[in-house]
């Protein structure tokens, strides 16, 4: 029993950790090797951790393990609103303009207001659908369209801006998160309770929107996580770090949405 210890103050740490770093239950359960119901418990202070298991989440987090059991922090990730010029930082922040943050808003609520109702779209398949709108438009643009930041996590890209900015909408009004069953799986989804504002969206991205949605939006949380794991982006980002907009440019014939022949 000498490797088991007792988390009732790490609880609390543990969840600010997952919820800055916007990781599932499900995701740190399944690098823990255990099932979700027993990572809520570890969550709550109602199970024990053992001393593998709090390396793992140390490792997960980025935290030297000596500062993990200490509560304290190494590596910050940091959703800033900025209105001027970016400043430099040893901390890793991910900054979203004013102009940027209002498109990212009302893109989520076409995307919502479009396919937000279908019975796979839970927050897992979101994440993914944001993720191919942004990276399939620059690959075909070279320009950006919200610009949002991807980490490279266990269940696919997910994009660092999100959490914060949905919590922000449902505290105004905008949306409304819902609790629905798909198949034996309990799933949260999002629901628009505004029309999205399209006159900040050009007519090309709203046709790029249409398109990837037209693409991918049936596919399941599983099918579309799969499908995201061999995208050149994730393959090639470390685990927890930012994707590389760049990559785009380095897809194979699967994934690649640019004719670059009528460039020849």
């Amino acid at each position: 029993m000498g490797n088991i210890f007792k988390i009732t103050m790490l609880s609390k740490f543990i969840q600010q950790q997952r919820g800055k770093r916007n990781m599932t239950q499900e995701y740190l359960a399944s690098e823990l090797g255990i099932s979700r119901p027993t990572y809520i418990q570890i969550e709550r202070g109602e199970r024990d951790l053992t001393i593998t298991e709090a390396k793992k989440l140390a490792e997960v987090f980025d935290i030297p393990f000596e500062n993990f059991l200490e509560e304290k922090e190494d590596t910050k990730i940091v959703v800033t609103i900025e209105k001027g010029s970016a400043k430099k930082s040893d901390d890793l922040q991910i900054r979203v303009t004013e102009k940027n943050l209002e498109k990212f808003k009302q893109v989520l609520l076409y995307v919502l207001g479009k396919v937000g109702s279908k019975p796979n779209v839970g927050e897992t398949v979101l994440h993914k659908l944001l993720y191919f709108i942004d990276f399939d438009y620059y690959e075909k643009f070279e320009e950006n369209l919200m610009g949002a930041t991807y980490i490279k996590n266990h269940h696919g890209p997910t994009s660092v801006e999100l959490g914060s900015i949905m919590k922000e909408m449902q505290e105004q009004g905008e949306l409304e998160a819902v609790k629905s069953q798909y198949f034996k799986y309990l799933q949260k989804k999002y629901l628009p309770r505004k029309r999205p504002n399209l006159d900040i969206l050009s007519a090309r991205e709203i046709e790029h929107i249409d398109d990837v949605l037209a693409r991918l939006s049936d596919k399941n949380a599983a099918e579309i996580e799969n499908y995201s794991h061999e995208d050149i982006p994730w393959k090639s980002a470390q685990d927890g770090k930012p994707l590389s907009y760049e990559s785009v440019f380095y897809r194979d014939e699967r994934y690649s949405v640019r004719n670059y022949d009528d460039e020849l």
